[in-house]
């Protein structure tokens, strides 16, 4: 298989791109992943080697290239993707990462893993099949998970004749879907845009190809290279949760008093900025910021700090740092209940009689199910709030809203404000096995 040259870019760093390739059962999620590293040229010479060597075992003319992220060894006997593969590759303008999730349904709980960090999801359709339930399931929790943008990819347009007519039928049905589903929802459409191409022949996916002449728009990278990389973390409000405290023996040496260490979710933070303590709502103000043993001024969104303040305070694993001017309003107020959506991820039924683990940010505490509010159908996209659909146990990739009563009180956002402080899981108390996955507000 021969690998034309890229076309050439502009040299402008675009950043960290995260997406996701979501979509039914065998409609090539793995093989446009594998194209991509193909053809961008991610891929060392031993890994070609090995998939030249399988080929030709296998008597195939063509490589496997969906192998790249099928890693495990039940996905490649049964040529499906089981596990989210996580693929890193760059281009001249940006650096990107991948998750590559798993189309069946019995799965999309790992699809919910991968879709909670996308800035954008890629939602594959086989040209001859047309939208199916579980494309609906994909671009619907997709869009409640807070991915703004979704790419429509009309895979294997070869197996049609590269038919426009096709192409143009599948858009529309999409359109129509996700009108009906902000409606119905009563949040925002996603940005989004389609494109037809071929993952394996390699038509419109980085390079235009032959076989697709009528279309005029952008290929897959280009689209990829263009898209935004959703919130500015350093720009959003200051949160910080407190992962550990760190006593002046434990310290960096030198150090006075004791430090407060963790990853800064969102904002930024530097010396003299006065903070606020939450839940107990105490005050100071930044004397010290280290990154490892190093003195820093100043600290961004993504950076694992500790920091040290001007009075002693009551700061334990778990308390949250967010800037005292946001008091007035603008902080999360510690609540010790919760109304919430998930995803349901546990082989066993939800059961409101049953203690549950809450793990927000840094903090744990006891939860319990108060009501089961409602259950989406993911057919029609309504939210069914009848007392049949409550009263039927929720199980595994079923997503219901419901509202919580928790022993202690958690200071969260709502998650289409802060995905990290709107967020959390659901964690069995007996088996310490993770049942659900939700956002807040």
């Amino acid at each position: 298989m021969k690998r034309d040259p890229l076309p050439s870019v502009d040299e402008q760093d675009l950043g960290v791109l995260r997406f996701l390739t979501c979509g039914s059962v065998d409609d090539g999620k793995s093989t446009l992943i594998g194209r991509l590293l193909f053809d961008t040229k991610a891929l060392l010479s031993d890994t070609l080697a090995t998939l030249e060597r399988h080929a030709s075992r296998r008597g195939l003319s063509e490589l496997d290239l969906s192998l790249l992220t099928d890693g495990l060894i039940a996905e490649r006997e049964q040529g499906i993707t089981i596990d989210v593969a996580y693929r890193y590759f760059a281009t001249a303008r940006r650096k990107f990462i991948i998750a590559d999730a798993p189309g069946h349904e019995q799965y999309t709980r790992n699809m919910v893993t991968a879709a909670s960090t996308a800035d954008v999801a890629v939602l594959l359709v086989d040209a001859r099949k047309g939208l199916l339930p579980q494309t609906r399931r994909h671009a619907t929790v997709a869009a409640l998970l807070g991915v703004r943008q979704l790419i429509l990819a009309v895979n294997k347009m070869d197996l049609v004749d590269g038919s426009q007519a096709v192409f143009d039928a599948i858009v529309a049905d999409f359109s129509a879907w996700l009108s009906q589903a902000a409606v119905v929802s009563g949040r925002a459409a996603p940005d989004w845009a389609a494109l037809p191409l071929s993952a394996l022949r390699g038509d419109m996916v980085v390079d235009r190809g032959e076989g697709l002449h009528w279309y005029h728009g952008p290929t897959l990278m280009e689209l990829l290279e263009q898209a935004p990389a959703g919130v500015e973390v350093a720009a959003s409000p200051l949160r910080l949760p407190v992962q550990w405290v760190c006593r002046p023996s434990q310290g960096t040496p030198g150090a006075e008093g004791r430090g407060y260490a963790g990853r800064l979710e969102s904002g930024r933070l530097a010396l003299g900025d006065e903070v606020l303590v939450l839940p107990s709502g105490q005050r100071s103000r930044v004397t010290a910021l280290r990154l490892g043993e190093r003195e820093l001024q100043q600290a961004v969104a993504g950076q694992s700090v500790t920091v040290s303040l001007a009075d002693e305070r009551d700061i334990s694993r778990g308390d949250l740092l967010v800037r005292a001017h946001e008091a007035d309003g603008a902080a999360p107020a510690p609540q010790r209940s919760l109304q919430a959506t998930v995803c349901w991820l546990g082989q066993a039924p939800l059961s409101p009689a049953r203690a549950y683990l809450l793990r927000h940010l840094t903090s744990q505490t006891q939860a319990r199910v108060d009501a089961i509010q409602a259950r989406l159908d993911i057919h029609t996209l309504e939210w069914d709030a009848q007392p049949e659909a409550r009263a039927t146990p929720v199980a595994l990739n079923d997503i219901v809203r419901l509202s919580l009563q928790l022993q202690q009180p958690v200071c969260a956002d709502r998650y289409a404000e802060q995905r990290a402080g709107g967020s959390f899981i659901l964690v069995d108390a007996a088996t310490n096995a993770t049942v659900a996955a939700g956002v807040i507000g």
